[in-house]
């Protein structure tokens, strides 16, 4: 501790060098923080997406599939309900205010078929009411809808009126668990959006399907699809785990991407530091000579530089990892799950100790090896 105000005095001997040292190693990892922050709400997603509740959709991607197909899914092993579920897109007022209306038919039970949450004076409201809508509680604080308001939707999704406005009455608010879900979105009754739709009348985009014992997930969706194999609506059946998986692998080894760009911005950090503390030890020759003339061993001299390197890049990382930190709150709109957690956060700070070390090991070792004479000399 008594050699802090010297590791303190030689960081400040240069101001603006010092502060850029610091922003740049604070930059770095406050990178290291989103990046793993990102990381963990993307797996917190998946294993927060319920295995037990299957998706059915068109084996060649997600064509329309018949109504007819509901009571067969139902009559299969296992499966306890089976929804039908039409999406389409629409805006509201301008097309920069768009969202995603999912068509469910509000019979007892349906929303065990989901990840919804709906109070029960709501869901009874939704069930009797025929132009009902449930909105997410993102989209009432985005839009300002209250209950009790009827909004006008522009949709490409024409009536039998030949009209694309369609108009429902908000009835309630629901919270989605998932964490990959969307959120911008409404819920809307499937046997009225069937009957009043002009074209693709008896379909629905796909069906989900809540299974009564979430172990036996994999063998019901493997008796769905050998139900419908080689018809001429072939199905492929997921459950929202799965694809929740599939859709973080399409993105890439998470884990070989974070490692490989933390490590070039780290090698070029180094390369930039240990420069701009070599150069800082060169113009503190005279003062490293004094202080050995004064009785500082060579082996404490190695050490104060280092410790200056260890300073700037140990707060500099648990600056830029509060930074990243604090911003997760804001950012867990779009990112569901972001977070960091405890052991990255050590492993953040051992390896700005360690890049402290590297960086500033060459400055070190020549300081420590300076002879005083010359350094006295200016040399």
């Amino acid at each position: 501790m008594k050699f802090l105000p010297l590791i303190w005095a030689g960081l400040w001997r240069k101001r603006g060098r010092t502060i850029l040292n610091f922003l740049q190693v604070t930059v770095a990892f406050a990178l290291f923080a989103v990046l793993q922050g990102v990381k963990t709400g993307a797996e917190n997603a998946v294993a927060a997406a319920r295995g037990d509740l299957l998706v059915v959709h068109d084996a060649q991607g997600f064509h329309p599939l018949p109504l007819g197909l509901l009571a067969a899914i139902k009559a299969v092993p296992g499966v306890q309900r089976a929804i039908p579920v039409e999406i389409f897109g629409a805006t509201y007022q301008k097309p920069t205010q768009p969202l995603a209306v999912v068509a469910v038919t509000p019979e007892a039970g349906w929303e065990r078929a989901f990840t919804f949450t709906v109070s029960p004076q709501q869901l009874a409201a939704f069930a009797r009411t025929r132009t009902a809508a449930l909105m997410s509680v993102e989209i009432a604080k985005r839009y300002g809808w209250h209950v009790g308001d009827h909004v006008p939707l522009l949709t490409s999704t024409p009536q039998m009126n030949g009209s694309t406005t369609w108009t429902f009455d908000i009835v309630g608010t629901y919270t989605d668990t998932d964490l990959g879900g969307n959120r911008i979105q409404i819920l809307v009754s499937y046997p009225y959006v069937d009957e009043a739709r002009f074209g693709g009348k008896g379909t629905t985009h796909h069906f989900n399907v809540a299974v009564a014992d979430a172990r036996q997930a994999v063998a019901v969706a493997e008796r769905i699809d050998r139900r419908f194999a080689n018809s001429a609506h072939e199905t492929q059946t997921e459950s929202l785990r799965e694809m929740a998986q599939a859709q973080l692998q399409s993105i890439g080894d998470l884990n070989f991407l974070i490692r490989a760009i933390v490590s070039a911005v780290l090698v070029a950090l180094l390369f930039a530091t240990a420069t701009s503390m070599i150069q800082s030890v060169r113009e503190r020759l005279p003062e490293i000579a004094v202080l050995k003339t004064v009785g500082f061993t060579d082996w404490v001299v190695f050490l104060l530089i280092l410790g200056e390197g260890l300073v700037v890049f140990v707060s500099a990382a648990a600056a830029g990892i509060l930074l990243a930190s604090a911003a997760f709150p804001f950012a867990a709109e779009f990112v569901r799950g972001i977070s960091m957690p405890a052991s990255m956060i050590v492993i953040g700070v051992a390896s700005a100790a360690l890049a402290g070390l590297l960086s500033a090991a060459i400055p070190a070792l020549l300081s420590a090896r300076l002879r005083v004479a010359a350094g006295l000399a200016g040399r």
